[in-house]
């Protein structure tokens, strides 16, 4: 099958040819046919070149297919190639088994929209964009998919473009997203330069040799890739994109959160994880970075009202666990945590989706309540989304929180700072994910009279993929259950060939070698457990026996949450500091500089020449007496010249 390699991101590529050229054409059940299948097909071919790459021996896992040479330009020779090894085949398996259940639930929520051919048409686009993203053997041609998934989101994200707050969010992403592939662009530049190639293999080949460990050359590149990283996976400075996405309809919002988009900066850290080894200070960036964004984002998330922007935040704060452990050289657990994160983010958002289609479209948790015992299979499957990513034991989450916060602790390039803001944004993420529960599921019933008639449960096509997404997320983190379990971490093992430049030795804050690890381990993980645990109870007892108690903190504490409500007024900083500015600039560009300077001069010449012309027109009459009488007058005043020489 691996011959077949490039079936994979075709089959989706047919699918939107087809549903998009016959936009319009095509009867609404064949549309869903040709979406679901091409993905589905690209789903079993990944399942069967994963267990051929599993065959293979550990150190001669890669299976290379280049189809033709796509630019021949002296010593820039760039492939349409493609690369499948144990990091790109973990993430094949994800992209095409979340997408595939994202499209199946799609069916049932896209059913009664009138553009349910675009929408296909472009989820289609988007899981070739993503698929061309990480199969890539080269930064150019991964370019190519990265920005597939950054015109795919501006598509998807204003899909119901009628509306301005969606033609905004659109706009936003599509924005943003420019700022951070400029400094991608550049990182790639310099590569290319150094070492004179694009593909992966021979830059990861030839970088110790070409950099010097801990370089600045080396350093910028790094930190220029980051930017590229922060952009599209919604880091902080460039995060603010990723709340407004909400505005697209619910499925686009777990197909960018869970499988697509926003893991392309964290899988192409860990691609390039040979060239950040050599810049520690680099690292320490990407794990400073990553750290704040999870705590900062956990906070905001404790405020909002919105379901999908509780979840939007959340997804801000998990992405910022995922840098956390790359940044501490811990490579593996940022994938792996992206892995269990695709399970239990694809759910929450489909769960709320179903929230939302029973609740007449209404997205706001204070207008909820005791929906439990109305939708029981939604209630059910978020409530396992709940409990992982809150990090329960048993529980995928658990496994992937826990590696990320252990490694951040243990490694070389770790401190028990990171640890603690790890630790501090895991009790945070369990506070607000039962706030959600309980404000959405329990308690008294707060919608209006009409709404609360209409409120059933989801149709099958929409319940099914909840709860084979429950399903993952409870056994999906079984892989990678850590050693001290006395289990052989597969996970792990599976991606050591591709992280080879990875270090995980334990350092002196982490009290020494040997049996001391495995008890401070064990405590920390402890301690962790605890405080999801009180973060639980707590917010029981605030939304669901003494939600008084909210109130009173609320009005307590009414200036921190106004800030938190307000998300830290980031977005109005913004607005104040760089938009306006800028749309000021623009003016001035157009009003002044275009139409006086450069208009006026234009526009000045030709008057000029006007009057010129104007002026000399007058001396061709066409009357023959005027030009004797001209003719004459100049033959007078050359004689009259000549005669007085």
């Amino acid at each position: 099958m691996s011959d077949y390699l490039y079936l994979i991101p075709l089959f989706p590529l047919i699918g939107f040819l087809l549903n998009g050229l016959l936009l319009g054409r095509l009867p609404r059940v064949v549309v869903n046919i040709i979406a679901c299948l091409s993905v589905a097909a690209a789903f079993i071919i990944s399942v069967l070149v994963f267990f051929e790459l599993k065959a293979l021996p550990p150190d001669v896992r890669v299976i290379e297919q280049t189809l033709f040479t796509w630019i021949p330009s002296g010593i820039l020779q760039v492939n349409f190639g493609l690369l499948l090894d144990p990091l790109s085949a973990i993430m094949i398996l994800v992209v095409t088994g979340v997408g595939l259940i994202i499209h199946i639930y799609s069916i049932g929520y896209i059913a009664h929209d009138p553009c349910f051919g675009r929408f296909f048409t472009y989820m289609n686009l988007f899981m070739f964009s993503m698929l061309t993203l990480v199969l890539a053997d080269n930064f150019l041609f991964m370019f190519v998919g990265w920005e597939g998934v950054g015109l795919c989101s501006y598509l998807l994200i204003g899909f119901w473009y009628h509306k301005k707050s969606a033609s905004d969010a659109g706009k936003k992403a599509f924005i943003v997203n420019r700022i951070g592939d400029f400094g991608f662009l550049i990182g790639m530049f310099i590569i290319f330069w150094e070492v004179g190639s694009l593909e992966f293999r021979v830059v990861m080949e030839q970088a110790p040799v070409v950099f010097i460990a801990g370089g600045s050359l080396i350093t910028t590149i790094c930190l220029l890739l980051f930017v590229g990283a922060t952009g599209k996976s919604a880091q902080i400075p460039l995060y603010v994109w990723l709340p407004d996405a909400m505005e697209g309809p619910t499925p686009v919002s777990a197909l960018i959160h869970a499988a697509t988009m926003v893991t392309a900066g964290v899988y192409m850290i860990a691609r390039t994880n040979v060239l950040y080894m050599l810049a520690p200070d680099a690292l320490m960036v990407v794990a400073i970075v990553g750290a704040v964004t999870a705590f900062f984002a956990a906070t905001i998330a404790l405020t909002q009202n919105d379901i999908k922007r509780v979840l939007a935040y959340s997804t801000v704060s998990q992405l910022g666990y995922m840098f956390l452990a790359c940044g501490v050289a811990s490579f593996s657990a940022g994938i792996f945590h992206l892995m269990t994160h695709s399970f239990f983010k694809a759910l929450l958002f489909l769960g709320a989706g179903s929230v939302i289609h029973a609740m007449s479209d209404e997205q706001d948790m204070r207008r909820m309540g005791g929906l439990g015992k109305h939708i029981k299979i939604t209630y059910i499957t978020m409530l396992v989304a709940a409990l992982t990513i809150s990090g329960i034991p048993g529980f995928s989450g658990f496994f992937s929180k826990d590696e990320i916060l252990w490694k951040s602790f243990s490694s070389q390039h770790g401190h028990p700072i990171f640890w603690v803001v790890g630790f501090v944004t895991a009790g945070l993420t369990a506070f607000y994910m039962f706030r959600l529960i309980y404000m959405t599921f329990h308690g008294k019933e707060r919608m209006d009279e009409e709404t609360r008639q209409h409120i059933h449960e989801s149709s099958k096509s929409m319940t099914i993929p909840l709860m084979v997404l429950a399903v993952l997320s409870v056994v999906g983190g079984w892989i990678g259950m850590p050693h001290i379990f006395g289990v052989s971490n597969f996970f792990e093992h599976w991606l050591e060939p591709v992280m080879a430049g990875g270090s995980y030795e334990p350092v002196s804050h982490a009290l020494a070698a040997g049996g001391g690890d495995v008890g401070m381990e064990w405590g920390l993980m402890a301690a962790s457990v605890a405080l999801v645990l009180v973060s639980i109870y707590f917010a029981r007892t605030f939304y669901k026996t003494k939600p008084q108690l909210a109130t009173a903190w609320r009005k307590k504490m009414s200036g921190l949450h106004q800030v938190l409500l307000n998300k830290y007024y980031v977005d109005e900083f913004y607005g104040a500091v760089i938009v306006r500015p800028l749309i000021v600039f623009s003016l001035f560009l157009w009003k002044v500089v275009d139409v006086i300077l450069i208009d006026g001069f234009v526009n000045g010449s030709a008057l000029v020449y006007e009057g010129v012309s104007e002026s000399l027109r007058r001396v061709q009459t066409g009357r023959l007496r005027s030009y004797a009488t001209l003719f004459v007058f100049g033959v007078v005043i050359l004689v009259a010249y000549f005669v007085m020489d």
